[in-house]
């Protein structure tokens, strides 16, 4: 079906049908290849159209050219066109979402390549150099095409308002799609196959052998049709059997590798609540739970609980690992007290005042949640929401190691690293010298900033630059680009 350019007033409608006649609504299309695909919607914000405000008697049977019923010469009518002009849009979405994958991946790719863009010249050509930390040449060009990596992740990820992780990712699945399955990512550049499918195809080719290049080939070959038919959940599972069947190793072996990936993560939600994951051997996983739930069962059957299964299940797991029990404690064991911060401003603490309570690294939390804490504490830190006298804000140039209040202080007003984009909380940071001690910079709450590992070598081993603007902090990347950190989370 082909459609002609229609200029409606820049706009996009649909006539209301009238569903006692069997009259069907007319739609004005948009040429399939415009500039911009979307351009033509710009200005529209759907939540805020309302039908009633289309004057109905002076588009009822309008074309775009002024004459009833019109359309570049042809009608356009049925809700089937609507849904064929959604699958080219969802085409055209594809086509570019895949560019963005490839484009990512040349960039990575490119940077592993040739480092000097990202990290400045190879120190290792010059004849008298020698390296700090006793690394070899090998070591420090490995080194150096890390951080360039880094850098040119870190780079896009600023520019796009990326995670990093998100940047490498996707880096890693083209990567991976390029070497192993070639026929998927022709498929996935071309728009017949979705991001969903590309990522799942990726992960489980991925996972093959490095050393198998005949079950990545066999992996391509048999996923390339269902990656194009099957909706993305059903694909991942399709992906996951084909690369057990395809797999040379035995199922012991790959556990034993498998293992070394086991971890615990946590995830902020809404309203004061978190979750929390783990990924471990599926019988220790499926053992542990049947305990949660048998546990809950048995509370559930007794008089007077009203509490659903679902919630004593989260009851007795958050239990069992704030008090130590199953790990070898007596049941009377200590209640484990993990250190948190929270700033509670001091009139809210009073009674007088609404502002809530923060809790480091997540946000607001309920008063009440506060109070408990703050009931139980054995120590206090004077954070307050006023200046307060006898901070330390400077020390003399003798010191460097940054004393303890001023480090509190600095993850007071810099929650997070100061990195654009990163989350990484204050207390998992280092604190650095934004002017280096070796170069006359001093240890004050003017010169150091909190940077997570990952962004303090960023700063020291490639070209990225952070710089003090007045009471602001300016990011500079290796290919010029500017950013600010982000306003605090809280």
């Amino acid at each position: 079906m082909t459609s002609s350019h229609s200029d409606v007033g820049g706009r996009f409608y649909t006539r209301d049908m009238d569903l006692s006649t069997t009259e069907t609504p007319t739609r004005a299309v948009p040429p399939t290849g415009w500039d911009a695909d979307l351009a033509w919607h710009d200005g529209l914000d759907v939540d805020d159209f309302d039908l009633a405000d289309v004057d109905l008697a002076e588009w009822e049977g309008r074309g775009p050219g002024g004459s009833p019923g019109e359309h570049g010469g042809e009608l356009v009518t049925g809700p089937g066109a609507v849904i064929d002009e959604l699958a080219e849009t969802v085409a055209r979405a594809r086509i570019a979402t895949a560019d963005q994958y490839r484009l990512i991946g040349d960039v990575i790719r490119d940077a592993l390549a040739d480092p000097t863009p990202w990290c400045g010249p190879d120190p290792t050509l010059h004849p008298d150099w020698r390296d700090p930390r006793d690394r070899g040449v090998a070591a420090v060009r490995r080194d150096r095409r890390m951080m360039a990596v880094r850098a040119a992740g870190a780079d896009i990820a600023v520019r796009l308002r990326l995670s990093e992780a998100a940047v490498h990712g996707m880096s890693v699945t083209t990567a991976t799609l390029r070497e192993r399955c070639p026929r998927i990512w022709s498929l996935f550049l071309g728009g017949q196959i979705g991001e969903p499918n590309a990522r799942s195809a990726a992960d489980a080719a991925g996972t093959l052998p490095e050393d198998a290049p005949e079950a990545w080939a066999m992996f391509d070959e048999r996923a390339a049709d269902p990656a194009q038919s099957l909706t993305p959940g059903r694909f991942r599972t399709r992906a996951r059997v084909l690369r057990e069947q395809l797999h040379p190793r035995t199922i012991d072996e790959r556990h034993a590798r498998a293992r070394q990936d086991r971890d615990v993560w946590m995830k902020d939600e809404p309203d004061g609540m978190a979750s929390l994951g783990l990924r471990a051997p599926a019988a220790d996983v499926h053992a542990a739970y049947r305990r949660i739930d048998a546990m809950a069962r048995h509370l559930r059957a007794q008089d007077g609980e009203t509490r659903i299964l679902n919630q004593l299940r989260a009851d007795v797991a958050s239990e069992r690992l704030l008090t130590g029990l199953g790990t070898g404690d007596s049941r009377d064991a200590a209640r484990v007290r993990p250190v948190v911060a929270i700033t509670v401003p001091a009139l809210t603490l009073l009674g007088a005042g609404t502002e809530p309570a923060t809790l480091e690294g997540y946000g607001p939390i309920d008063l009440e949640t506060a109070k408990r804490l703050a009931g139980t504490a054995t120590s206090w830190v004077r954070i307050l929401t006023h200046p307060v006298t006898g901070t330390v804000l400077d020390v003399d140039r003798t010191v460097y190691r940054v004393p303890k209040a001023m480090r509190r202080w600095l993850g007071v007003h810099h929650p997070t690293c100061v990195f654009s984009g990163c989350g990484r909380p204050a207390r998992d940071c280092e604190i650095d010298h934004d002017v280096d001690w070796q170069y006359g910079g001093t240890t004050s709450v003017g010169n150091a900033t909190p940077k997570c590992e990952h962004h303090h070598h960023i700063r020291h081993d490639t070209l990225w630059r952070c710089d003090h603007v007045g009471d602001s902090i300016r990011w500079t990347s290796p290919t010029g680009y500017q950013s600010a950190p982000d306003p605090p989370p809280f």
